[in-house]
């Protein structure tokens, strides 16, 4: 199973709600969400986050929100990797496993499908040659893209 994690945390300082905040006339995070949808890799999107407004947004816009992110994933130090081996750990003592696993930041509001398909291609591409295909993939798709955007 392939899953896309969209990390949002409730409390950004630099510009508070960023994750929500109108862009173009809808809460900035669902367009990486409608974007991972709409693209049909997904068996499952779902966002982490610490924060009730921003589960109630993205699960209108169709992300699942199975669990709250932890506090210790949290706060101003937490890193993308961390959350998303949260994610992954919580999954599985669920017994959810998942042999793929892109991140994608909820403020990507120019992420398209394409783009991850094209993130996607290659991250097969590189793990077939260097490893076997029963490896756990993870890749965060967003820095694959940043040279394509």
């Amino acid at each position: 199973m392939k899953l896309c994690v969209i990390p949002a945390r409730g409390g950004s300082k630099r510009i508070p709600r960023k994750n929500i905040r109108d862009f173009c006339g809808k809460p900035m995070i669902s367009y990486s969400i409608t974007a991972a949808i709409n693209c049909g890799l997904f068996d499952k999107v779902m966002v982490s986050t610490d924060d009730e407004e921003i589960a109630d947004t993205a699960e209108k816009f169709g992300a699942e929100v199975p669990f709250m992110r932890s506090p210790e994933n949290s706060d101003d130090y937490s890193g993308t990797g961390d959350v998303v081996h949260e994610v992954i750990s919580e999954y599985e003592s669920r017994g959810i496993c998942f042999h793929t696993a892109c991140c994608v930041y909820a403020t990507a509001p120019l992420i398209r499908a394409k783009r991850l398909h094209e993130a996607y291609d290659l991250l097969i591409q590189v793990f077939d040659f260097f490893y076997n295909k029963k490896a756990h993939h993870f890749v965060s798709c967003t820095c694959l893209m940043q040279s394509k955007l």
